[in-house]
């Protein structure tokens, strides 16, 4: 594979500045070994860019996991009060002019952004303008419930290279118009870092959580449907009255992204919790170690997270998936698609034998044996920055 990336990107001798950019808690979690990657590469300066949610009370300031590691280089605050639609607008309008500012200061050879969020889209039209190399990690996904779908379309048609996670989204890229020597698959970003984690013991998640956990634990995520949003409160009451019936059951929350509406989930989550705090916690952050040392003791992950689509599988652990948000990932027997008012069946399902048989057996089409990130640092620090911005469109 390596090989390969050599043969295909001209060689570059001398440092390159790469510059990647992180809003979002869930983004750092898979970005943090390719930035081990970089860093440890004596021909590579890693430049660190924080924003979004990573800066932000509400969102617990995630930014002091990174710091824990690594120097941020700039931290760049785009987040308004609110999180409606103009207020999110507005975050896109604040990102485009300090990020053309950060540009110009901190001069990136290449910038590397993942997925999908709308903090990105400004980040990868600055980019353009400013005749930056685009890196995007994880295109041609889809989640056809939620605008992100939209937003990482539009990103990869930014972008110069494109590093995805499976054969499919490979072909969907590819789709679009792009070269197929620029589109990598490289498996998932996950699987590294689940394969050589090193979990926690119930026992030691009690004492980090500070709380008892109970026979039976759930982990859940529950965002705003970003193409759906007048029914949030709704849903959410509907997913706690059902979690308030389970017997014996620990409830552990992690937080909304900065998304519209996440704010108001978050309250109603956090005045659950207050008045259940015997059985149900609510995080802002958990950190990658105690959240993948949950979700493989978890009888079962409940919500809309990407992370149960994509991570769960790796341990076999149940996921309850809950609506549109991530209509159009592929699939794994672990997960149980169902609406908000079908929860009751959803759990009847989880508890039935052909469906706890079915977890023994099946192949988790995310597990592999790539080294990712090392295939992506391999392949930019060859690539000929003198030709990387011109790009053809491939007709199909």
């Amino acid at each position: 594979m390596l090989n390969m990336l050599k043969a295909s990107c001209s060689l570059r001798k001398g440092v390159e500045k790469i510059m990647l950019i992180s809003a979002t808690r869930a983004e750092w979690y898979l970005l943090r070994n390719l930035c081990h990657e970089i860093q440890n590469d004596k021909d590579l300066s890693l430049q660190i860019i924080a924003t979004g949610a990573h800066l932000s009370p509400e969102f617990g300031l995630t930014y002091k996991e990174i710091e824990k590691e690594f120097k941020i280089t700039k931290k760049i605050p785009i987040l308004l009060a609110n999180d409606d639609k103009i207020s999110l607008c507005k975050s896109m309008s604040l990102a485009f002019s300090a990020f053309s500012d950060a540009f110009e200061d901190l001069n990136p050879d290449t910038v590397v952004i993942l997925g999908d969020r709308y903090e990105m889209l400004s980040m990868a039209s600055v980019c353009l303008l400013m005749h930056i190399p685009l890196v995007h990690l994880c295109g041609g996904e889809l989640t056809l419930g939620a605008i992100d779908d939209s937003i990482r379309h539009s990103t990869s048609k930014m972008a110069h290279l494109h590093f995805v996670s499976h054969e499919i989204y490979k072909k969907r890229v590819l789709q679009l118009g792009e070269e197929e020597k620029r589109v990598f698959n490289i498996g998932s970003l996950a699987s590294t870092i689940i394969k050589n984690m090193n979990f926690l013991s119930k026992k030691d998640l009690e004492k980090a959580l500070e709380m008892k956990l109970d026979k039976e634990l759930y982990l859940i995520t529950y965002h705003p449907l970003t193409l759906n949003v007048k029914n949030t409160q709704k849903e959410i009451k509907t997913l706690l009255k059902k979690l308030d019936a389970l017997k014996n059951a620990s409830l552990i929350f992690t937080k909304e992204n900065a998304d519209e509406n996440g704010l108001l989930i978050n309250e109603i989550l956090q005045n659950y919790c207050q008045k259940n705090s015997h059985k149900a916690k609510l995080f802002d952050n958990l950190g990658s170690q105690k959240y993948l040392s949950l979700m493989k003791i978890a009888k079962a992950m409940i919500g809309n997270s990407s992370s149960g689509i994509s991570e769960s599988p790796f341990f076999k652990t149940p996921c309850i998936n809950i609506g549109d948000r991530q209509k159009g990932r592929l699939r794994t027997q672990n997960i149980i698609d169902c609406e908000i008012n079908d929860l009751d069946q959803a759990f009847e399902k989880l508890e039935s034998k052909e469906f706890k048989q079915n977890l023994k057996n099946f192949k988790n089409p995310y597990d592999n044996d790539k080294n990712p990130n090392k295939i992506i640092k391999t392949c930019l620090k060859n690539v000929n920055l003198d030709t990387i911005l011109h790009k053809n469109f491939i007709d199909l």
